[in-house]
């Protein structure tokens, strides 16, 4: 097979979930197939580690992307014979002048189910083109059933072009010694405390005013030498969250770092007590399996994406009830041998995620589309 991939948003979403994914799944794909071409679509630097014997980088800008969605790609696709293009950041972008299979990864529908939580330039583009992306697409790949089920109640679609290919942690996320990463974060960050741990993004449907709430309510009765951490780039609703958290009788307690590098992200989830992830809503949540891959004791929501990855490696509580999360929060953090035993469940739980996996998957949706257009089905 001839396969385009849109990688252009491993640099223009680093650090998000999509970006995450599109890296990931490149990479693991091209591990793992030296047979099939691979036209790469890129956008900005560090293109070098995608040249092999099998595929073909080609540069688009940023700036005139437009351009190379209706134009450039399409005719490109056209005179190489390209049999399948994938489009990674939601079918964004999808054109209707390609001219191939086309495949699209569609993360979540949080546009369609929690709009108020999505900025209004992106949602407006969002629901304008997420039909049309649907209806031209011939196989939609989707993170979890949850997200099937999502785009299913939105969508009149055949149920059987919808393929759920789970997300992984990156293999820099595993189980390291707790003393040094905490001397590590001391050294680095001036963070010479035991601390339970918040890493995502600060949208009202992270739901992380509950968690400073529930700090706030907790922190009384635990040791003084324990504060709440939160690490994430300054957006969305940081500022009203760290209003918030000034606000609290615990102030001194609650640490905001602002933007983590990857590399050190595990060794904050070696180091902390406890980490905890009361979002509203995901697509899959890659946070907990992150940290789950660690070894970190995990309390995070029951909701159905989240139920998929956690199975029973993490505690799982009711995002809009308090109580919850703050009599489990308190248990974990002073039961030892809880958070031990939490921790070995989430390791076993995590070890069903890979990213060759996910390309095994993606591989298998490439060659169901191809056979059964040359078979004519």
């Amino acid at each position: 097979m001839k396969i385009a991939f849109d990688a252009r948003g491993i640099n223009w979403y680093r650090g998000t979930g999509i970006g995450t994914y599109t890296e990931n799944l490149l990479k693991s794909l091209l591990t793992l197939d030296k047979i099939n071409e691979y036209t790469i679509y890129w956008s900005g630097a560090d293109y070098k580690s995608y040249e092999k014997s099998n595929t073909n980088v080609k540069m688009a800008s940023k700036r005139y992307h437009r351009f190379f969605q209706e134009h450039y790609f399409p005719v490109d696709i056209k005179n190489n014979n390209i049999d399948i293009y994938h489009i990674s950041q939601n079918g964004i972008g999808l054109s209707e002048n390609i001219d191939c299979l086309k495949v699209v990864t569609i993360h979540d529908l949080i546009p369609y189910i929690m709009p108020e939580t999505v900025g209004k330039g992106y949602l407006t583009k969002f629901l304008r083109d997420m039909p049309r992306i649907i209806e031209m697409s011939d196989a939609i790949i989707t993170v979890s059933n949850c997200s099937k089920a999502d785009i299913l109640k939105f969508f009149p679609t055949n149920p059987d072009k919808i393929f759920v290919t789970p997300l992984a942690a990156n293999t820099i996320y595993k189980p390291m010694q707790k003393t040094h990463c905490k001397n590590y974060i001391n050294k680095k960050y001036g963070i010479n405390s035991n601390f339970i741990l918040y890493i995502g993004g600060f949208s009202s449907r992270k739901n992380v005013n509950l968690l400073i709430k529930a700090f706030e309510r907790i922190k009384p009765e635990l040791d003084e030498n324990i504060n709440l951490l939160i690490c994430g780039a300054r957006k969305d609703e940081i500022e009203s969250l760290q209003k918030i958290s000034q606000n609290s009788k615990v102030a001194s307690s609650i640490i905001f770092t602002d933007y983590i590098e990857d590399c050190d992200m595990p060794i904050f989830y070696n180091a902390c007590e406890v980490f905890v992830y009361p979002s509203l809503y995901e697509g899959f949540g890659l946070p907990p399996l992150e940290a789950m891959k660690c070894g970190a004791p995990v309390i995070t929501s029951n909701i159905p994406s989240i139920r998929e990855v956690a199975n029973n490696g993490a505690i799982l509580i009711d995002p809009l009830d308090i109580d919850d999360l703050c009599s489990n929060m308190y248990s974990l953090i002073t039961d030892n041998s809880k958070r031990e035993n939490l921790s070995k469940e989430g390791l076993l739980a995590s070890n069903k995620f890979s990213w060759l996996k996910t390309a095994e998957e993606t591989l298998n949706v490439y060659k169901t589309l191809f056979e059964n257009k040359i078979q004519g089905i």
